[in-house]
């Protein structure tokens, strides 16, 4: 047999702790995993090895490539699972690497802690607590503060001193503390690579959108509304709670086979058609309405909204009208038929005759790749720094890595959501590759079991890791069809669900009002928007605002609610009612939803009441509050009963009370 080297050999053999299962990692350091900044994130992996003695690991991570190693230490949970929490500090693309080591001095002290326990006599091992001592401190500089402390210390524990005295000194809290810090790490191993992760502003993770379309801000629908007129509506918008303003296209609009009212093949003189079909001969997806206003006018609307706490979040459609100024400018970006005709937009059976799709590749590469990034960057000089993205879906994969990296180069604050009503797979990959948000088939989830189906998925798989969904409840293609036939209760249904449920969520106006109008036999809205100019009465009878405005306040005042994944779903006896909790890890803040999903009878259930997250037996009693009515009151006892009537309120909300606090 030949000789191994035993340079190798030995190399192999240092290796002796093995670290396995790390997470997060999306596909095996592929894609970042996605954190927030200034908000913990857990990492956690598989650490052992052979022998009985004692491992210690820690985390270690930085900004990608650059400056040293920060440290966070991990902790053993249970069957050689560690665990550490990691805080980062600034947004953009970050590392983290672990590493794990036979802790010599830990192990020691374990071995004389039972060696005394037993009565055995341990002056011996008093001496080998001594050389590892030792040993530390030939490795440290002169200069060293823990060097000094540690040479202190070890001068009480000379070998004149008396055994018990010599014990207590090893064994202390700061020798143990100095020694975890200073001690040589034998057999250190450390994964083979660095796993990307990607730290986010905190609105990419918690924020309430409210979407409105601009030129139906006037409150007359023959006049067509201005950035003027919206900035009036900025106060209505942030009093119901709201933290960033999303609107549909504000570009000019093409007039070549103009849609008219309800997506009418022929439109009239006036009808202002769907801002979707992007361009004319005013300018394309770096110019504006004319009749919304100027740059000027949009620059003090941003501002506006900024002092009431609302940022500005725009549609990015990649689609054109045929009067679009590149379809003439840069025909290669563009399919053409046989005949010499530019390929209209299809979805058979449906067809966008006012729209047409640009193509990513052949002489699109790389002229069309660029101007699509510098639309993105060119409104982000003008102050948007969140983009909603129209069917990323039917976009390249490759070239949304590549556009979302270039756009985080100048700023890293950036938030992109897709929408994407797709296939599970392709929804996941576009959250991979870079988009922040994404939508969700929250929209058709309304069951007991659909919904705790799905949200065990988001909040438990892998894909909790790098996937933020918005839980939106409508919008202006999607008119739901619960909606429809659910009044009132069932708009305040959805609302506490999307609110309480996700991080992120969202309405399209019309939602307070209980807007269901649709067109028969369709999932759309009946005199939409998107094809003619509307006016709102938003203070009509059975509105919804006070119940919106008293969600988005518990989302303001309680940090349980700014997390998604820290959902548990709880015993209700009754499939019509969701029973849910929200709670911090220290549970200081601790809240309970429950919701009849019921919108037209009422339904009552007996519950349990999660004593046991409290250490607490099934028969002791916690303080808790109402949360809608603000009343303090007390449950004594593991099951309790309830009963919501879609009438009068078909959710409760309350808040339960560590024993020892306020």
């Amino acid at each position: 047999m030949e000789a191994f080297d035993p340079g190798v050999l030995r190399t192999l053999a240092a290796s002796r702790v093995a670290i396995e299962a790390v997470e997060p990692t999306v596909g095996g350091g592929r894609f970042a995993a996605k954190c927030v900044v200034g908000m913990p994130f857990e990492v956690e992996a598989d650490i052992f090895c052979d022998g009985h003695d004692v491992i210690s690991a820690a985390v270690l991570f930085r900004r990608r490539g650059v400056g040293e190693w920060n440290n966070a230490p991990m902790y053993h949970t249970v069957n050689d699972r560690w665990r550490a929490s990691v805080t980062v500090t600034e947004a953009g693309h970050h590392e983290f690497k672990i590493a794990a080591w036979r802790d010599l001095f830990a192990s020691w002290l374990v071995e004389v802690g039972k060696k005394r326990t037993a009565g055995q006599k341990i002056s011996l091992e008093l001496e080998e607590g001594r050389r590892l001592v030792e040993q530390t401190l030939a490795t440290r500089g002169s200069d060293d503060a823990d060097r000094r402390a540690l040479a202190a210390l070890l001068s009480e524990a000379g070998p004149q001193v008396p055994e018990g005295d010599v014990l207590a000194v090893l064994t202390s809290d700061e020798m143990a503390v100095l020694m975890r810090r200073c001690a040589v790490k034998v057999n250190l191993t450390e994964t083979e690579a660095a796993f990307p992760i990607f730290a986010d502003r905190e609105k990419a993770a918690f924020s309430a959108w409210y979407e409105l379309m601009p030129r139906s801000q006037s409150g007359d629908p023959n006049r067509h509304g201005t950035f003027n007129d919206v900035i009036d509506r900025l106060p209505y918008v942030r009093g119901l709670g709201f933290d960033v303003l999303y609107f549909p296209p504000i570009h000019p609009i093409g007039r070549t086979n103009r849609k008219g009212p309800n997506n009418s093949l022929v439109a009239g003189p006036e009808d202002p058609g769907s801002p979707y079909a992007i361009g004319s001969e005013e300018g394309g997806h770096d110019a504006i309405h004319p009749q919304l206003g100027t740059f000027k006018d949009f620059s003090r609307l941003v501002k506006a909204a900024r002092k009431h706490g609302l940022e500005i979040a725009l549609d990015f459609a990649i689609q054109c009208s045929p009067d679009h100024p590149w379809v003439s400018e840069h025909p290669e970006w563009f399919d053409w038929r046989p005949d010499g005709t530019i390929r209209f937009a299809e979805n058979p059976p449906k067809k966008y005759e006012d729209i047409v799709n640009v193509h990513f590749y052949r002489d699109a590469i790389p002229g069309l790749w660029y101007a699509l990034r510098d639309v993105v960057l060119f409104w982000l000089d003008k102050g948007v720094r969140i983009f909603r993205v129209d069917n990323p879906h039917t976009k390249p994969l490759p070239f949304w890595e590549w556009m979302i990296e270039e756009v985080r180069q100048a700023d890293p604050g950036v938030i992109f959501l897709a929408e994407a009503f797709t296939r599970p797979k392709m929804m996941k990959r576009l959250a991979k590759v870079g988009f922040n948000q994404s939508y969700s088939y929250f929209t058709w989830r309304n069951t007991k079991q659909e919904l705790t189906e799905y949200l065990a998925e988001l909040t438990r798989e892998e894909c909790r890791h790098y996937m933020r969904p918005n839980f939106f409840v409508n919008t202006p293609d999607i008119n739901p069809r619960y909606l429809q036939m659910s009044g009132r209760p069932g708009f305040q249904v959805r609302l506490v669900l999307a609110a309480t449920l996700g991080g992120n969520y969202g309405v399209y106006n019309g939602f307070e009002i209980c807007e269901a109008a649709a067109l028969p036999g369709k999932e759309e809205y009946l005199n939409s928007e998107k094809y003619e100019i509307r006016a709102w009465d938003f203070d009509q009878q059975g509105n919804i605002k006070a119940d919106i405005i008293f969600v988005n306040h518990l989302r303001r005042e309680h940090p349980a609610l700014r997390h998604f994944t820290n959902l548990k779903f709880y015993n209700a006896w009754n499939d019509a009612i969701l029973y849910y909790s929200k709670f911090t890890d220290d549970l200081s803040n601790f809240l309970l939803f429950a919701v009849n999903l019921d919108p037209h009878n009422v339904q009552s259930a007996d519950f349990e009441v999660p004593l046991w997250e409290f250490g607490l037996p099934d028969e002791a009693t916690i303080q808790a509050e109402d949360l809608v009515t603000g009343q303090p009151f007390a449950w004594t006892g593991k099951i309790q009963h309830m009963s919501l009537d879609p009438a009068t309120r078909p959710y409760m909300a309350w808040r339960l009370k560590a024993p020892g606090r306020n």
